[in-house]
């Protein structure tokens, strides 16, 4: 006669008979992370790149190229691109970052913990995000229009001031642009991340405020907020009715953030061509892209190739910005 007994009752025997026995459920946990690589995201849970991490890593998932985000926040990125400059180039370690990491950091920190150019490879680029300029309560009603902006800036004397969700953020230096394309100084003023800065914006604390079209999409209907710019070179999908700064006669306020996969510097060819095809494939995820729109984003893919020539060409472009700008962190 067979006896069934119940998972619980066997594994309760089997802690009395095997020494070290309770340890096992621990040790299977291990086992089976041990066998999933690493995504490290420089931000905490719940924004925008986390988002964007864990909806690429679910797709992997299901392409059977099991992976974890390993959230590892701090010095706006710098400490988890840092980390994966000391992991060993096998592919089980990646970074999720944007692309101002590799393009904007080198000129604006004095001690980056490491070379972009050197210590890094793009495997692929997922995702992309347009910057707009908006505009308070704290701005007459009658500016509607980017031109009725500059006219009311040459104006005020109280006004001139922009934030941005970062110090050393693409926004940041958008803004900068548009300072010296308008002929107008305006003064930056940075925020450590987007909400609050919206939360001032939405309050009149602040007359402007250049940021990414995710920070926007909940409060276009509470009247509050006039959209008068975007960054990209065609309108968003997101925003049709907000016209480009180069529709406007702002042609050289152009850029976007991209967010990517990157892996180390050794990192072997065949590798990071597994890992790019792996990418692409999640790019055509629908579950994916609803889940990017959501947060203001669109897929956007580019491979190693593509993607190493676009963030050569933008640190070049971005370097003389900066220079100009004068500003620089030291932290």
């Amino acid at each position: 006669m067979v006896h069934h007994i119940s998972r619980r009752t066997f594994a309760a025997r089997a802690a009395c008979l095997v020494p070290g026995a309770a340890l096992l459920p621990a040790l299977a946990i291990a086992q089976t992370d041990a066998a999933m690589g690493r995504l490290i995201v420089g931000y905490p849970p719940g924004g925008t790149l986390d988002q964007t991490a864990r909806r690429l890593t679910e797709s992997w998932r299901t392409q059977g190229r099991p992976y974890l985000v390993d959230n590892r926040p701090g010095a706006a990125g710098r400490i988890a691109n840092a980390q994966l400059k000391r992991e060993k180039p096998d592919g089980r370690v990646l970074l999720c970052t944007h692309t101002s990491a590799m393009t904007i950091y080198p000129h604006v920190y004095a001690n980056l913990a490491y070379d972009p150019a050197k210590d890094f490879r793009p495997v692929a680029l997922l995702a992309s995000a347009t910057c707009v300029l908006a505009v308070s309560s704290a701005v007459p009603p009658e500016v509607k229009t980017l031109a009725d902006y500059v006219r009311w800036l040459k104006k005020t004397e109280t006004g001139r001031t922009y934030a941005s969700p970062a110090a050393g953020s693409l926004a940041q230096f958008l803004g900068y642009r548009f300072s010296q394309a308008a002929g107008v100084p305006l003064t930056h003023v940075a925020y450590r991340g987007s909400a609050p800065a919206v939360q001032d914006l939405l309050g009149g604390q602040i007359p402007a405020y250049i940021g990414f079209v995710g920070d926007f999409l909940q409060y276009l209907e509470s009247g509050k907020l006039r959209l008068l710019a975007a960054s990209s070179e065609r309108r968003s999908r997101f925003l049709k009715s907000v016209p480009t700064f180069a529709e406007q006669g702002f042609d050289t306020v152009t850029g976007l953030e991209s967010y990517g996969v990157y892996a180390p510097a050794a990192t072997p060819e065949k590798t990071v061509a597994a890992l790019a095809e792996a990418t692409q494939t999640a790019s055509r995820d629908s579950t994916l892209i609803a889940g990017l729109s959501q947060i203001g984003l669109e897929a956007a893919y580019l491979g190693p190739a593509d993607c190493t020539r676009l963030i050569a060409t933008e640190r070049e472009r971005w370097k003389p910005v900066v220079a100009a700008s004068g500003f620089r962190a030291d932290e």
